[in-house]
């Protein structure tokens, strides 16, 4: 599959990424969007659409997922859906201007199982109506990557969330080196990466540019980074955390654009408390693309309505699929694991005070 992307990342410290996050606003926009003019359409902006494929039941403990079977929110466990589920999804979601569909399980990591080979087959049919195919399932080996991308997956997300050492203070079932090798086994496999992260977990300012230098130090850097802001749900741990303002985000999403200049900012989780006008400034700073549909995962999102009405006051008009790489052709299923294998991802083994909390 031929991407266009940069190869080689460009060298940032976390000083100059300071000095450009504080820069005064105006000033960051402006150079914001003059880079984003430089390599993207400025009146193109991706419609994408997420489905939860199978939702609830997860045992990890991240603290800001209404999915982790230990908190006690309103999610109920759901079964993987069907093949027709997901096309009947899929083709509305495509009516409706979306041109990426991803596809999302609440697991730890995938298995070499039925729910695995359904999953290939759901990746090949949305592959067929001509979408571009992305999936989120957790941590993935190898051969589950390369079984993947000759099923027709177009991109794997896999976030960071923030920075490695922040990490620790929210997740304790996983490491950020298994997030790292997940990533590395993806782009291996030919799969293009999507990978970013959640702002407004409590972290620092510094917190989010270590997750950004680390994700400009990959080779190549990813071609699609989300930048989410904290939907604090009921009874997980940050369900306290105040919302963060407009500025905040706008200011990611212009540091994200200036040091990534090729790679489509995703402006995701958190727009159903943005105004349209702050909906545009996140646009002019860098952002092309948004995820519509009334749910991301399990949390609101603006209606794909409401979303059309905002390009049209815009003039903004929806890309159109593999606008920036070519369309995966399955290819052989290499076919899983000949002998059988345990997957032994890290358990890193500390407790998290307030994720203890809520468990209990």
């Amino acid at each position: 599959m031929t991407v266009q992307t940069s190869s080689l990342p460009v060298s940032w410290s976390l000083a100059e990424l300071q000095a450009l996050h504080d820069a005064p606003l105006m000033e960051l926009v402006f150079r914001a969007a003059s880079v984003h003019r430089q390599h993207h359409d400025p009146n193109e902006v991706q419609v994408s659409s997420l489905v939860s494929i199978k939702t609830g039941g997860c045992p990890e403990d991240c603290g800001y997922c209404p999915q982790a079977a230990r908190y006690h929110t309103d999610i109920e466990e759901n079964a993987m859906l069907s093949v027709e589920q997901v096309r009947t999804a899929a083709e509305r979601a495509k009516g409706l201007g979306s041109s990426r569909l991803c596809m999302g399980a609440a697991w730890r990591n995938v298995r070499d199982d039925a729910e695995f080979e359904q999953v290939l087959e759901l990746v090949r049919t949305v592959n067929g109506l001509d979408m571009e195919v992305c999936a989120t399932l957790g941590m993935l080996t190898p051969n589950q990557a390369e079984r993947l991308a000759a099923a027709g997956l177009y991109a794997y997300n896999h976030n960071l969330d923030s920075s490695e050492e922040y990490y620790k203070e929210v997740i304790s079932t996983r490491t950020y080196a298994d997030r790292l090798e997940t990533i590395g086994n993806a782009r291996k496999a030919g799969l293009t990466v999507c990978s970013g992260g959640i702002i407004g977990m409590g972290e620092s300012t510094d917190d989010r540019l270590k997750m950004l230098l680390t994700l400009a130090s990959l080779t190549p850097v990813p071609e699609s980074v989300p930048i989410n802001a904290l939907v604090a749900v009921e009874g997980t741990p940050l369900e306290e955390q105040r919302p963060i303002n407009i500025f905040e985000m706008v200011r990611m999403i212009a540091v994200t654009r200036i040091i990534l200049p090729t790679t489509t900012v995703r402006l995701s989780a958190g727009r159903t408390g943005m105004t349209p006008e702050g909906q545009a400034l996140c646009f002019l700073a860098g952002a092309g693309s948004i995820f519509a549909g009334d749910k991301l995962l399990t949390t609101p999102n603006p209606e794909a309505f409401a979303d059309m009405e905002l390009f049209d006051a815009l003039g903004l008009r929806p890309t159109t699929a593999y606008a920036k790489g070519e369309r995966p052709v399955p290819g052989v299923d290499p076919g899983p694991p000949t002998e059988k294998q345990r997957i032994k991802w890290s358990r890193p083994g500390h407790k998290i005070e307030r994720n203890e909390a809520k468990r209990k």
